[in-house]
């Protein structure tokens, strides 16, 4: 029975009201022939709706008509009636099978390429480079060579230690591990001496192997030599040895800033105005005229690609262009209130620099005064240890 009312959906079938005074004898003379109906809805004891099929149909209305119930179409359902229905409109068939067409044709290209970076570092102009190197949306997945393309970025740029290319339906994906600066390394056996990389004043240091070269107070600057790659002794002379020790020294962190007494700010007012507009590939339609209502405001761009699959992107994509308002203000400070408000502003920048605030030791705040505005340096003290190796040259 049931592969019967499933042949029914495939074949087509029609929703049906029977009524009349002998619908029980109805139901066991369709038993009786074998006849599948399904779906059966009775009200009262005078009405029955059920499903058959379309070959079924001629048998239960000869039924119908020799016990004298009245059968009426109520609803058509399955592929033929499907078919039957969209005969006429061939325009729309017309469309679907162009549509269905391009999606296989588009299968065929990169639509959407997707960067992602280990720990979220950010390469700049990452993306650039890799257009440059032949990997574009638009491009035939048939001629992305991802060798060729991998070894031209890997050449051009020194800061990527990895990187991969895999494609997935039209989406390209590419990984990218970054490489971080090493430091020159001199091996142990290796005759060197430590010398200064930042500017300060020495607050510790402590000798592990060679001469030291400053003492606690010093002022050092960039290029010092802190301690010296030999020994000398009364009998043995000068010896030549890998310098080793801790120097500490408190450096400088400045940083500076120029309030005006008057000035123009802008402030968001919190009101905002969307547009959009579909893109196809290159090629852009606005949806809606974007001529802002607001004077003064900040636009907003960005994108939503359109896709199937979770990896199969479209060459389509959805604008929106978000215009947030903004209303000028004029401010006017008093020497003291633009000296607190350039403070403000530095230490949030130095904190950000800073990692260790413990290590903080001392601040200096200098002002200076001009015809219109206040010129403000703030400078942290900040205990570092220093020193880098410099192998000895003969």
């Amino acid at each position: 029975m049931l592969i019967k009312i499933i042949l029914g959906y495939i074949l087509g079938y029609v929703r049906v009201s029977i009524e009349g005074y002998y619908i029980e004898r109805f139901i066991n003379i369709c038993t009786n022939k074998k006849i599948t109906i399904w779906n059966l809805k009775r009200n009262q004891n005078v009405k029955l709706w059920f499903n058959v099929s379309i070959q079924d149909f001629k048998e239960i209305t000869k039924i119908a008509k020799k016990i004298r119930c009245r059968v009426k179409i109520e609803k058509k359902r399955g592929l033929p009636f499907l078919l039957n229905k969209y005969k006429k409109r061939k325009i729309f068939i017309i469309f679907i099978l162009i549509m269905i067409l391009l999606v296989i044709i588009s299968s065929q290209f990169i639509w959407n390429i997707e960067i992602k970076e280990e720990d979220g570092n950010e390469l700049e102009n990452i993306y650039q480079d890799i257009v440059e190197a032949g990997l574009n949306t638009g491009v035939l997945k048939s001629k992305v060579q991802t060798k060729e393309i991998i070894n031209k970025v890997r050449l051009k740029r020194e800061d990527i230690a990895w990187m991969g290319i895999e494609l997935k339906g039209t989406n390209a994906i590419i990984s990218l591990v970054k490489a971080y600066e090493k430091p020159d390394i001199v091996d142990d056996s290796e005759y060197c001496s430590i010398i200064s990389d930042k500017e300060g004043i020495i607050t510790k240091i402590n000798v592990q192997n060679g001469t030291a070269n400053v003492k606690v107070g010093d002022t050092i600057t960039n290029g010092t030599p802190l301690i010296n790659g030999w020994l000398e002794g009364k009998y043995t002379g000068i010896r030549y040895v890998h310098a080793k020790g801790d120097i500490e020294a408190k450096v400088w962190h400045t940083k500076n800033i120029t309030i005006p007494y008057k000035a123009t700010e802008k402030r968001e007012t919190g009101n905002q105005e969307n547009f959009y507009s579909i893109k196809f590939n290159n090629f852009e339609i606005n949806l809606q005229k974007r001529v802002s209502k607001f004077k003064i405001y900040d636009t907003i761009e960005t994108y939503k690609k359109i896709k199937l699959f979770s990896d199969f992107y479209l060459p389509i994509s959805v604008k929106k262009v978000t215009n947030k308002e903004l209303i000028e203000e004029q401010k006017t400070y008093n020497p003291t209130q633009a000296k607190e408000l350039g403070i403000n502003q530095l230490q949030e920048e130095l904190d950000k620099e800073i990692q260790d605030k413990t290590k903080i030791v001392g601040k200096n705040i200098n002002t200076y005064e001009k015809e219109n505005a206040l010129e403000i340096y703030l400078t942290y003290e900040v205990l570092e240890q220093i020193g880098t190796n410099e192998k000895i040259v003969f």
